[in-house]
């Protein structure tokens, strides 16, 4: 198994060896289309569905049921019985719960080569990203928590006077989690791994745009053995995410998506003083100084923005270049986009696959006529592929000014936006000028200047001569409207206990 997305984007930015990889089923069967309550397969409750479809080529690939609130609150009360006092789930021994989340990485192991076709077939990504990165990453996750199922304990405490003090770190409950369509098997790991292994229950709902993959991961929770109720799994729309919101049986919210939907939920969950945790957008700085090992940092640059066909929200998008190497840079930069291949996600040769709908692509290209009309220099792309599905060119763009919309808004498209700078203390300052504070990266082989830079960034990650590099021990989250809250680690475990404190007098026998 490849170790982390680095070394994924390191081998995807040449060739896939493709010797170790299985051969991708470019037609899986669709198995489970409806909706996963109390480890049951349901249909709505209004009988709704709606059309998933493959990004790469527009048509449908399944109706699915469309969840609605009434579908909502038959899960949360699933979930709440799960969590009662005296369930299967609440007496489990913590470490049968580690086994259990470990069984579902034991199947979604033997299942990778399905899963991972079918997260091409929804989402559209390159098959052996899905295969190295996605799947690989789900799995690795899972085991993660797996491990830290019985070892989430409290603390005893030197209080004053004749008692006896501790700590408990309970769950916090029910919880929804509400999942990306950019990464649907990596996010719902994110989710249900720390929150299974504290030993809560959940309210997942997939994006609409991408809802496959999470509803045969509820079957293999099924499989796992998970008693009835831990995991439900609720596809639909915005309105079946607030009804999760709004509910007063759920005890914490996870989402991950966009920050002005972050703010909506924010606003809902004061209502009942929910848990919240928000990974939400970014306009993430990516800064390389003059110094740095210049064909590393192109290289590095470009997957920073075009992996995941630059929908991450941790993308690189706006790329500062010391002004002694700008002109190099770009010319670099755009000889790489040339090369990049667009074509059919099954395809080993493929770099690039669709954006995930219409809409998408629409904003994309929007944004690209912006960039022009605002003055910026288009150096290579900027049209819609005219192939079939929803694809777009690579771009790049040279001499963007700081207050295009091209750098400001999250394009979540492959557009490089290339910007000059002269000074460290220029940087870092239009660096940190935006509402976003997700990530960082600078390029550098000066010890004192990377310093400078990383104590000055405001972002929950800054990368140091490289991109994208993620693990399951270490946090991920946003400073400003980035987010609230963090993911991965001991961090992510924090975030689905509650902290009990309990003293008891202690009685002197012989008084």
């Amino acid at each position: 198994m490849l170790r982390g997305i680095n070394r994924l984007n390191k081998l995807y930015s040449v060739k896939y060896s493709t010797a170790a990889a299985p051969a991708p089923n470019t037609n899986p069967d669709i198995f489970y289309t409806g909706l996963f309550i109390n480890n049951e397969w349901v249909k709505s409750s209004d009988g709704k569905t709606f059309k998933t479809e493959n990004p790469a080529t527009g048509q449908v690939i399944a109706e699915v049921q469309q969840g609605g609130k009434a579908d909502v609150d038959k899960a949360v009360k699933a979930a709440k019985d799960a969590f009662r006092l005296g369930s299967p789930w609440r007496t489990m021994d913590a470490s049968h719960r580690g086994y259990l989340i470990n069984k579902l990485a034991d199947l979604a192991e033997r299942d990778r080569t399905y899963l991972a076709s079918l997260e091409t077939l929804d989402n559209g990504k390159p098959f052996l990203a899905s295969y190295y990165g996605d799947v690989a990453s789900l799995i690795k996750n899972l085991r993660y928590y797996a491990g830290w199922a019985d070892k989430n304990h409290g603390k005893t405490l030197p209080i004053d006077g004749k008692y006896f003090a501790y700590t408990r770190h309970e769950p916090v409950g029910v919880c929804g989690q509400i999942i990306p369509w950019n990464f649907p098997l990596l996010m719902a790991s994110w989710k249900l791994g720390p929150a299974l292994a504290t030993g809560n229950t959940v309210i997942l709902k997939p994006a609409e745009q991408t809802p496959l993959t999470a509803l045969y991961l509820a079957q293999l929770v099924k499989e796992a053995g998970f008693p009835e109720g831990v995991v439900n799994v609720v596809p639909g729309f915005g309105d079946a995410g607030a009804a999760l919101v709004d509910h007063k049986d759920v005890d914490k919210i996870a989402f991950t998506g966009s920050t002005e939907v972050g703010k909506l939920i924010q606003r809902g969950a004061a209502g009942s003083v929910k848990r919240i945790t928000l990974e939400l957008g970014g306009k993430s700085p990516n800064i390389v100084l003059a110094d740095c090992d210049l064909q590393h940092a192109v290289r590095q640059s470009h997957l920073a923005l075009f992996y995941n066909m630059g929908q991450c929200c941790c993308a690189g998008s706006r790329t500062f270049v010391e002004d002694k190497i700008y002109d190099q840079f770009i010319e670099m930069s755009a000889e790489l986009a040339k090369k990049r291949v667009l074509g059919d996600p099954f395809d080993p040769k493929t770099e690039q696959g669709p954006q995930i709908d219409a809409e998408q692509q629409a904003k994309i290209l929007q944004l690209i006529e912006s960039g022009r009309r605002q003055g910026a220099r288009l150096v290579t792309g900027g049209q819609a592929s005219p192939r079939a599905g929803y694809f777009v060119e690579p771009t790049v763009f040279a001499d963007v000014r700081d207050e295009m919309d091209i750098a400001t808004v999250e394009i979540f498209g492959p557009v490089q936006q290339i910007l000059k700078f002269s000074s460290l203390e220029e940087v870092v300052q239009r660096a940190n000028d935006t509402e976003y504070g997700l990530a960082a990266a600078v390029f550098s082989q000066d010890v004192d200047r990377i310093n400078y830079v990383i104590q000055g960034l405001r972002a929950g990650t800054v990368w140091v001569n490289d991109y994208n590099v993620f693990g399951n021990q270490v946090p991920f989250g946003g400073f400003k409207q980035s987010g609230l809250g963090r993911e991965n680690g001991p961090y992510g475990i924090t975030n689905y206990t509650e902290v009990k404190a309990v003293v008891t007098r202690l009685t002197d026998k012989n008084s």
